[in-house]
């Protein structure tokens, strides 16, 4: 499976004090990134979709002001109900933070529910 490229750049608004990406900007890029890989995939009518269910960030190297990097998200392992999701926010070849989720899918009950067929190949 190919990964999905998402580029973005550091803003002020991004930062601390020091110049140096604050650590929850890193999960809203990862969430702007996930969105614009999912757009078009549309949930089954009376569903909600996708929820995140858990999720755990490494960071490597700071990202600062200024600096261009790709968040690269890739599905990793498929469950009926979930999907567990690697991104990787790379700059220059190397990886500055990995962030790995597990959303599941829900239906409007609020409980899982097996991800369709027809969404499944829109994100794969």
């Amino acid at each position: 499976m190919t990964a999905h490229i998402f580029p973005f750049s550091i803003a002020y608004a991004d930062t601390d004090a020091g110049g140096i990406a604050y650590h929850g900007r890193y999960i809203e890029i990862a969430e702007r990134a996930r969105m614009n890989w999912l757009r078009g995939a549309v949930p089954s009518a009376g569903d909600v979709g996708f929820v995140v269910r858990e999720i755990r960030a490494r960071y490597i190297h700071p990202l600062r002001l200024g600096d261009d990097f790709t968040v690269e998200s890739e599905i990793v392992k498929r469950g009926a109900a979930s999907l567990d999701i690697e991104q990787k926010f790379v700059k220059d070849d190397s990886v500055c933070a990995i962030i790995n989720l597990t959303a599941a899918y829900i239906g409007g009950d609020m409980r899982p529910k097996r991800i369709p067929e027809e969404l499944l190949a829109a994100v794969e």
